[in-house]
């Protein structure tokens, strides 16, 4: 593909790649597998009720908490980033305003592409939290911002977590309100005072959230019917079962899912345009950018732990706070990466990353295959609802170390992943080169 001066179009290859955004790639992509893992493998009727009711041993509580702290969202966002990243170097030449047109139509039509990837995987692959079309939807709105200034794309950015905070902040006055009810209703039931009709309807209320938090009320039911009737054995069974998860948990949210993912792209072009993804910043600013993000970052989501586990529907601070807390940890990775990179252990490290972040699409993939057609499929392996925390986790890494085995195995002889590959194809309208060629570059 040409544009009107007749300069091609192709994607980056060789030493145009910024090995750390390959990295973080491969991290973001690899790690996303402890996060989908347990919506696969563990009976969810179970899962949304209680965690703890999916194993609480010392090594299971580590495992979650490792989690819930460190990694759960944090992959989302550091791809959402890469997604703004990648619009910066995809449309490196359509910086100005009478940047070339067909720069847009190509970017249009890989995010079109994307969202066909992501419906095969919804409704062929039958996985039921995909994030391609979520974030197709997101990034075909993304190219007319590549030009707002960082700080504006920053203000944007936070749009949706000031909207999740918002939100937050008046559950939790409700809530609050409630609370203050009951107590005030209960200390004169205490004292064998009477009661007025609005202080009934409030220990009413009150006693509707304990029992669903300790049953699950008829949406657990529900799941758990599901469950039964999807893992029974029947393909067609278990098709349904899928598909019925995505119009129940992940179809009536898609307008925040992309609203979330957006924002977070916006936030990854700002970096992108500071030098802090792809690494051009000192050491210094990375040690600095990573303790600014992980202390607070962590120690929210450490609150927030806590407070979803509680047994008492009281107000809660995470309302207000995860999404924040979601985005500064995400940022502390990179600064992690960023940082360690910038010496030899770090890349030794780091380094063997490369090859996932090059072939992700494929491994994204590939981990759905594995998890709902392999291990946890009524026809499978048989290890649905028959594993803990650790369990989950312990199959995580070793599906995490065969697939960096199998891509750095694959691209000794091809210069992309299948999957890669064929998307560039249809994007680009023409075959793109495949084997591995004998100078090595590798593939965009």
């Amino acid at each position: 593909m040409t544009d009107a001066t007749g300069a091609a179009f192709a994607p980056v290859h060789g030493k145009a790649r910024i090995d750390v955004l390959d990295m973080l790639r491969g991290l973001a992509i690899l790690g996303i597998f402890f996060m989908n893992i347990p919506f696969m493998g563990a009976q969810l009727s179970k899962l949304f009720r209680d965690p703890r009711l999916i194993g609480w041993d010392p090594l299971d509580q580590a495992s979650w908490w490792g989690i819930q702290v460190v990694l759960e969202g944090t992959q989302r966002g550091l791809l959402e980033m890469l997604f703004g990243a990648g619009l910066m170097v995809f449309a490196r030449v359509a910086m100005t305003p009478d940047g070339p047109v067909a720069v847009a139509d190509l970017y249009l039509r890989r995010n079109l592409w994307l969202l066909g990837f992501g419906i095969f995987d919804l409704f062929i692959l039958l996985w039921a939290g995909d994030i391609l079309h979520i974030y197709a939807l997101a990034a075909l709105l993304l190219f007319p911002f590549r030009r707002l200034s960082a700080k504006w794309l920053v203000v944007l950015g936070l749009g949706f977590a000031l909207y999740t905070a918002g939100n937050g902040a008046l559950r939790y006055a409700e809530r609050a309100a409630l609370v203050e009810r009951v107590q005030v209703a209960e200390q004169k039931l205490a004292a064998h005072q009477p009661v007025t009709p609005a202080e009934k309807k409030a220990l009413e209320e009150w006693r509707k959230k304990v029992e669903k938090l300790r049953t699950g009320g008829d949406e657990i039911k529900g799941i758990a019917e599901m469950e039964a009737k999807g893992h029974g054995g029947s393909f067609l069974a278990y098709a349904g079962m899928q598909i019925g998860f995505y119009q129940m948990f992940l179809w009536p949210e898609i307008v925040k899912s992309v609203a979330e993912a957006f924002c977070m792209m916006l936030i990854g072009i700002a970096l992108w345009k500071w030098g802090v993804i792809q690494g051009e910043r000192s050491a210094r600013f990375y040690l600095l950018l990573m303790l600014a993000c992980y202390l607070p970052g962590m120690a929210l989501r450490v609150v927030a732990g806590h407070e979803f586990l509680s047994n008492v529907p009281g107000p809660k601070l995470l309302w207000m706070t995860q999404e924040f807390a979601r985005m500064a940890v995400s940022i502390g990775h990179v600064a992690l990466v960023n940082l360690a990179v910038k010496s030899g252990a770090g890349r030794a490290i780091f380094g063997p990353f490369k090859v996932a972040g090059r072939t992700a699409f494929s491994l994204y993939f590939l981990q759905q295959i594995i998890g709902i057609y392999i291990l946890y499929a009524p026809w499978g392996l048989g290890l649905w609802g028959r594993q803990s925390w650790s369990d989950l986790a312990g199959t995580v890494l070793l599906v995490i170390g065969g697939q960096l085995l199998l891509a750095n195995l694959w691209l000794r002889f091809f210069s992309t992943g299948p999957l890669e590959w064929l998307w560039r194809s249809l994007a680009y309208l023409r075959w793109q080169p495949f084997l591995r060629r004998a100078s090595p570059a590798a593939e965009a």
